[in-house]
């Protein structure tokens, strides 16, 4: 197995309050990832970041998502990014102040793949990063 070739993975959070993005970057750092985080306030640079072939090309991605944006919802995101071929193998994880049951469904039938509540739970949300770190440490991304 060539290691040589893997790129790091990089973190894209799509958060518009910017003190709940200083907190998860804190959170994301504390549980010992130190990947780049490219952060976005909204889901039109976000997505238009995600979407230019410059990223699609440049390896794999992890994509922290925030619900409630000014320009359009995190369903709406997460709907465009399942359905992009090659993002919809992304793992997402939703981070909102929404526990409402059928939204929580909604995330997950769409391919979510953790969804944390916020005001976040270090000890629930390092789990999630650790796990999904060590899943994108043994992810093979194909060359393009």
């Amino acid at each position: 197995m060539n290691t040589s070739n893997q790129r790091p993975v990089v973190i894209v959070m799509i958060e518009d309050d910017q003190g709940h993005a200083r907190l998860i970057e804190k959170n994301v750092r504390r549980a010992g990832v130190n990947n780049e985080i490219r952060h976005f306030a909204d889901g039109t640079s976000a997505l238009q970041f995600l979407q230019s072939s410059e990223t699609t090309a440049n390896g794999p991605l992890l994509i922290l998502l925030d619900l409630n944006l000014p320009d359009m919802t995190g369903i709406d995101i997460l709907t465009i990014l399942k359905h992009h071929d090659r993002l919809k193998r992304a793992p997402v994880i939703v981070l909102t102040t929404t526990d409402d049951k059928v939204e929580i469904q909604r995330c997950y039938d769409l391919g979510c793949n953790v969804y944390i509540t916020k005001p976040v739970d270090y000890d629930t949300f390092a789990t999630a990063i650790r796990q999904l770190g060590l899943f994108l440490s043994v992810m093979q991304v194909p060359d393009a």
